[in-house]
């Protein structure tokens, strides 16, 4: 019905994608809100973003919450209430909030102060609130932001890639004694996980590992809010380590990309896609993973576990909740994690202590798994002392996955990790995966611009005028040419090295410019 602000311009594919995803797409007898997400592939080309400094926030933002370049979040607050003036009997209407950054806390919590009034006073709401927000601050990594809408001012801060992995965030920020007091978010976007796993925690292990290795899973829930939940808190059970294939939190039977996931003719894709329409049963069974799962209950007591089925028991349309998989973990189960987390429930721990249990779990699990491979990858840095002036710098040498897996023997996972098993085999898998492709690039690319760096601070070291005297024109020429491709590069694309540094270097050209015949110096001005 209506897109604020109005300017924004979203192609027909995409209108007609949040169409579909906006709202519950198998009957849910459920009246009243709703809260759930999804995501959507961008169609029609790159849009200019109105944020230029994207660059700037995505190289200080942790990989995981980096803003989506071809991709649009969708936070929806759906309501269904009975209405006899409608002609369904119900009103069925949701308020969906678009955007590139993955920040579920924040935007679901906006959407419950926004929604309920928008269904009451409709547009003039709208604008209003839009009004309050863009007056908000950039989203500014390691920052806490007072954000005001609607007379309320929540206060979240934005995590930054410095941050420890595992550190809480700060709980108690300065009040600066705004009234009324702020809305805290305890995080802008980590869901509870607790909650969210509570009916597969005995398989965390398991489910970590087809994470890790990028497996095609389909997460089959009863509402698109268990779905998208449960899928967010899939991909992140990574972190720090970035998840780097593609997910659905909530797809249904219009999606655009439906024919691509459904068809048989070549194997599903790296995707955890979440589903409620039981028609997927039919159409998503040669899928080697599927989770189903029921309502997500809080209750005293450690929830029903699933159990792990064969894919064939998959057929009924009543398919009982369980991981259907024939997939054999490489690790053994951490059994002493479960019996922390039962002694939790039996003391009546509140759900965010259990969740920090489960994300330390996860993350020192992830860390024993990534730390020898960063190790491993760091030594095939070249030699500082290798890297000269005037020459370009060394390349870095190529990973070898077997001599990789030699270094495991005294420096694996099992010095970090009590968990026995078959490490060898996991990374052997890892290395098909997009998840390691993803991580070798990223580490690539820093390590290339690391070099450039200290390849810069070289040549500020270096003691330029006796290099000149015996050489010719051509080759001074080429110097300047060359170090003027450096210094832009440098600028362009943020590399780590001091201002001080660049500053030297272009005074450097200046000054080898200021030796050369004045109808070079010409040339070399206007070029």
């Amino acid at each position: 019905q209506l897109v604020y602000p109005y300017d924004f311009r979203l192609t027909e594919k995409e209108k007609t994608s949040i169409c579909y995803l906006s709202f519950p797409d198998s009957y849910s007898g459920g009246l009243g809100d709703t809260q759930f997400s999804f995501r959507l592939r961008q169609s029609g080309g790159q849009r200019t973003t109105h944020y230029e400094d994207d660059g700037e926030y995505n190289r200080e933002a942790p990989l995981t919450l980096q803003r989506e370049s071809a991709h649009y979040f969708g936070y929806v607050y759906f309501r269904q209430v009975k209405d006899s003036s409608m002609k369904r009997g119900y009103f069925q209407k949701s308020l969906v909030l678009v955007s590139r950054l993955p920040y579920v806390n924040l935007f679901q919590s906006l959407l419950q102060l926004i929604a309920p009034e928008y269904f009451d006073k409709l547009e003039p709401c709208l604008e209003a609130v839009c009004n309050e927000i863009d007056q908000w601050p950039p989203p500014v990594p390691g920052q806490t932001l007072n954000l005001p809408v609607m007379g309320v001012v929540i206060q979240v801060r934005i995590p930054s890639r410095v941050d420890k992995p595992g550190s809480s965030p700060v709980k108690q920020f300065n009040q600066e004694n705004l009234l009324p007091a702020p809305l805290v978010l305890p995080s802008i976007h980590e869901l509870d996980l607790f909650r969210c796993f509570q009916p597969v925690l005995i398989h965390i292990q398991m489910l970590w590992e087809l994470m890790l290795l990028g497996e095609p899973i389909v997460v089959m829930a009863p509402s698109p809010t268990v779905s998208s939940e449960m899928v967010l808190a899939l991909t992140s059970c990574l972190a720090p380590l970035r998840y780097c294939c593609d997910y659905r939190p909530y797809f249904t039977i219009h999606d655009s990309e439906f024919k691509e996931y459904t068809t048989r003719t070549q194997a599903p894709p790296n995707i955890v896609v979440g589903v409620t329409n039981p028609f997927f049963i039919k159409t998503l069974q040669h899928w080697p993973h599927i989770l189903r799962v029921g309502e997500l209950r809080m209750s005293g007591d450690l929830p029903k576990q699933v159990k792990v089925k064969k894919l064939a028991k998959l057929k009924t349309l009543d398919t009982k909740p369980g991981i259907y998989t024939s997939y054999k973990t490489f690790l053994h189960k951490d059994k002493t994690l479960i019996k922390r987390l039962l002694k939790g429930i039996q003391r009546k721990r509140p759900s965010e202590v259990q969740s920090a249990l489960l994300r330390r779990h996860l993350l020192e699990l992830t860390q024993s798994f990534i730390i020898p491979l960063e190790h491993y990858i760091a030594s095939l840095m070249p030699l500082q002392r290798a890297i000269t002036p005037w020459k370009n710098p060394p390349q870095i040498r190529p990973f070898r996955q077997e001599d990789f897996m030699k270094t495991l023997e005294h420096a694996g996972p099992q010095l970090t990790c009590v968990l026995k098993g078959d490490w060898l085999g996991l990374y052997r898998r890892f290395f098909k995966s997009p998840n390691f492709d993803g991580w070798y690039r990223q580490r690539h690319k820093e390590m290339t611009q690391k070099l450039e760096a200290l390849h810069l601070e070289a040549i500020c070291e270096a003691n330029i005028v006796a290099w000149m005297k015996d050489k010719s024109e051509v080759e001074i020429v080429d110097l300047v040419l060359k170090l003027r491709e450096k210094l832009v590069r440098a600028r362009c694309q943020h590399l780590p090295v001091k201002e001080e540094t660049l500053q030297r270097v272009g005074l450097y050209i200046e000054t080898i410019i200021g030796s050369l015949p004045e109808d070079l110096q010409t040339v070399l001005h206007h070029h």
